[in-house]
């Protein structure tokens, strides 16, 4: 290195004229641009060859980061490089790198390296990258990474980000296990946007945290070499997961900004849209969102063993609001939720969905989602019957007052009941059903009294019974010693003063047989109602 108050660098580097633009670009802080203006030959994705003097040594840009020259008298040292072509490996692990860096169009040769290494601020912008290793990195501010195209994967385990990490339309294509970005335990202090992002491989964020929200808008996640494109299990955002469509004109969609909780960005006329798609299995088992997990619009190509898990979320919003997945499953039990946002053509069918012990308290349809469809949404999730998605269902409707409803959920649920159990249960449930719809129809219950009254009075009327002892029974009425017969329990002093024979005790038996049924099967009915009240 240089003496101390010396800004040239040393003889034996013999640098370049490219390396000595960079040099001395550093030490005043200002930008080394190597363009040579031609759009297509300084695209660093493009298959135009760079010449010698675009090309720096990634030894050169290593000794500015971890031993530079000092900056001229009233400067900032800074890295800001533009349109070069960084041979051989860029290998800083470990190091502390207190200049602000930012690489814009660049091509590397080789992977670069920062393993354990310090930045401040690291931004490489619109760049061609071999492989980006990064595992336990730490910046005190932003790590972006915008329209770069790697490759072979990048690796951001342990990362801690000080502020935000930006993926925006960026390319990643797999590693050697499979994997295009490998983040387990990442923390960002603030958000993770990586919009518009293309991912081939496994997008890995296993135990992540987010400090405030993670945007995936109008992304897509494709991995065909294994199940899942997303793997996310325990992932925690502090406010909103989006998987949602982004704009691709200057809207509110394509500006990167966050919303609010709970305001919506709404794309001004004439805005195209770009939908969020994954192609492949997605887990986030067990992950906290502090605001909402949002899929409104999102699209998601799945195998028949592939799955959307949502496994045991915790999140006050889940918005529901994409397209059916045609294959796979969506799972999920044992998540909780506040505010259910969706609609009817966003699940799946029967064997599709699975939700025992999801647990949700307000159902806000988006569309046309009648009760007749919630109730096929139900039994989709259910292909062996369970009771508790009809509960959950249940109270939910009674929690907005709609009690009706919530009845006739309940009477759906004794019905799908009735399928799993013995003949001769099952004989009795299709009598209850028949006659007071076990309970939660307890009108049925005074028409078919009627009915059977009219029938009886009308019988014994034209065929009155013989007194029991003579003398000794009070005056005839047929109106009375019918219903006497029908109302169990309750004595009309009628029904024991006669004696009824031949057909008239058929008669007799059946209006006692039924008023039992019906006096059973609605006090059944009444304890269920009062028991969930």
């Amino acid at each position: 290195m240089t003496e101390p108050g010396d800004g040239d660098a040393p003889a034996d580097l013999q640098l370049t004229s490219a390396e000595w633009s960079m040099w001395q670009a550093f030490r005043n802080g200002s930008t080394c641009d190597l363009h040579i203006g031609d759009p297509a030959r300084d695209d660093p994705h493009g298959q135009h060859l760079w010449g010698p003097e675009r090309r720096v040594r990634a030894r050169v840009v290593a000794l500015l980061l971890l031993d530079g020259p000092l900056p001229q008298p009233g400067r900032v040292a800074a890295l800001q490089l533009t349109g070069a072509y960084i041979t051989d490996t860029l290998d800083v692990a470990g190091g502390t790198i207190k200049p602000f860096v930012e690489l814009r169009d660049c091509r590397f040769e080789a992977e670069v390296v920062l393993p354990e290494s310090h930045f401040t601020t690291l931004r490489m912008e619109n760049c061609a990258i071999p492989r980006l290793e990064a595992a336990r990195l730490h910046t005190e501010g932003d790590l972006h990474l915008p329209r770069c195209v790697v490759h072979s994967g990048i690796r951001l385990t342990d990362a801690q980000i000080g502020t935000d990490l930006m993926l925006n339309q960026t390319v990643v294509h797999k590693d050697r296990q499979g994997r295009s970005v490998m983040a387990d335990g990442l923390t960002v202090a603030q958000d993770l946007q990586a919009e518009m992002m293309e991912s081939y491989g496994e997008l890995s964020l296993r135990g992540a945290t987010i400090g405030v929200s993670l945007s995936l808008r109008g992304s897509r996640l494709c991995n065909p070499f294994g199940r899942r494109a997303l793997n996310a299990p325990q992932l925690t955002v502090e406010r909103t997961l989006y998987l949602t469509a982004a704009g691709l004109a200057n809207s509110p969609f394509s500006s990167g900004m966050t919303p609010p909780y709970g305001i919506g960005q709404t794309p001004s006329r004439g805005t195209r849209m770009q939908r969020f798609e994954c192609e492949g299995g997605m887990r986030l088992d067990d992950g906290r969102f502090g605001d909402a997990v949002d899929f409104e619009n999102a699209r998601f190509i799945m195998e028949a063993d592939q799955e959307l898990s949502l496994r045991r979320i915790q999140t006050p919003e889940l918005r529901f609001l994409g397209e059916r997945p045609q294959r796979g499953r969506v799972i999920l039990s044992g998540a909780r939720v506040v505010n259910l946002i969706d609609k009817s053509a966003s699940w799946p069918g029967l064997g599709g969905l699975w939700m025992a012990g999801f647990a949700y308290e307000t159902l806000i349809p988006r569309g046309h989602f009648p009760l007749a469809l919630r109730l096929e949404w139900v039994a989709a999730a259910t292909p062996e019957y369970a009771p508790e998605p009809y509960e959950m269902l249940a109270a939910s409707l009674r929690s907005t007052g709609e009690d009706a409803d919530a009845r006739e959920v309940l009477l759906a649920k004794q019905r799908r009941r009735r399928e799993t159990l013995p003949l001769a249960a099952k004989l009795w449930g299709f009598l209850q059903d028949w006659t007071v719809a076990y309970g939660y129809r307890p009108g049925r219950a005074a028409v078919w009294m009627a009915v059977l009254w009219a029938i009886g009075t009308l019988y014994f009327s034209m065929s009155p019974p013989p007194p029991l002892k003579a003398g000794e029974a009070p005056p005839w009425n047929p109106y009375l010693y019918s219903l006497d017969l029908l109302l169990p329990v309750i004595d009309l002093n009628q029904g024991a003063a006669w004696k009824p024979d031949g057909g008239a005790q058929w008669v007799a038996a059946v209006l006692i047989l039924a008023g039992w049924v019906l006096a059973t099967t609605v006090a059944a009915g009444a304890s269920r109602l009062l028991r969930r009240q």
